[in-house]
């Protein structure tokens, strides 16, 4: 581990940010350029002290879930990522593999959307980043780990996974998942995680095993989608997807139509329950 270096690296990205960067208010008039300490420590999730220290030169050897973390605050590029991860003294990530580092250019959407629900998503459907109403909508997917991270993994194999659908969805949104891990399958084969989740769930979902058997391969996602809350009931939203150019990771973005008043209403009640659940 290189201390000085990382300590350097960690300082000067966080100058190079504004607060409207990573989708914080400007605030009153700063006295030093880019974020302050307390805000990165904020939004990484570690201590003031902790990140401080970093900075000084001084402190102990950062986990790689705290690297990826700060990865994310910093909006660091994939080289911006791996340099990070090396001066910390750990390997770079492997690239071919379904990367969790979330594409910056996404995120920096992401930051400015707050009146709809929002998440960035993985080839295999892993909830990468999502704003505070996706959150209130889909449940927060952050204590997940494993294959559980995988929305597809999850609809075929974990009860109540698809508790959001209607149930006159379900075949329609089955498909579409299993299509979509045929895309990552094709791109990083058998050994990939993407392949690992594919036999675990031939092995044990006849429903996936015979999806799968199909081959379809696409990346899809549906332009309108009727959603289920306990406290909200039915949505009925409307649907776009911005991808990366390498298509690995997706932002989905849900809006009420302009005609339909009454979704725009509940979605106004989904963003009072969403600052609620991110409060808490």
């Amino acid at each position: 581990m290189d201390r000085d270096e990382l300590a350097g690296f960690l300082r000067a990205r966080r100058e190079a940010l504004q607060p409207g960067d990573v989708g914080l208010p400007p605030g009153a008039r700063r006295r030093a350029p880019g974020l302050r300490r307390e805000e990165v420590a904020a939004l990484t999730g570690m201590s003031t002290d902790y990140y401080a220290r970093l900075e000084q030169g001084r402190g102990p050897q950062p986990s790689t879930q705290m690297l990826a973390a700060l990865a994310r605050t910093l909006r660091l590029t994939a080289d911006g990522r791996d340099y990070l991860y090396r001066a910390a003294g750990h390997p770079a990530p492997d690239r071919t593999s379904a990367s969790q580092h979330v594409a910056p250019a996404l995120l920096r959407v992401l930051d400015r959307l707050d009146d709809c629900p929002a998440l960035i998503l993985s080839e295999l459907c892993e909830t990468l980043a999502a704003n505070a109403m996706a959150v209130a909508l889909f449940g927060d997917a952050s204590g997940r780990a494993g294959m559980e991270r995988s929305d597809i993994y999850r609809w075929f194999a974990i009860p109540g996974a698809r508790s959001v659908y209607p149930v006159d969805d379900h075949a329609r949104q089955g498909k579409a998942l299993v299509a979509s891990l045929r895309v990552a399958y094709g791109r990083t084969g058998p050994g990939s995680p993407a392949g690992a989740i594919a036999a675990e769930l031939e092995r044990t979902s006849p429903e996936f095993a015979a999806l799968w058997a199909t081959h379809e391969v696409a990346r899809r996602f549906a332009d309108h989608k009727t959603l289920l809350h306990p406290e909200v009931g039915a949505l009925e939203l409307d649907c776009q997807a911005l991808f990366t150019e390498d298509q690995s990771q997706s932002l989905l973005v849900l809006t009420a139509p302009p005609e339909r008043p009454d979704e725009q209403a509940r979605l106004a009640l989904l963003r009072v329950v969403g600052h609620q659940t991110f409060q808490h």
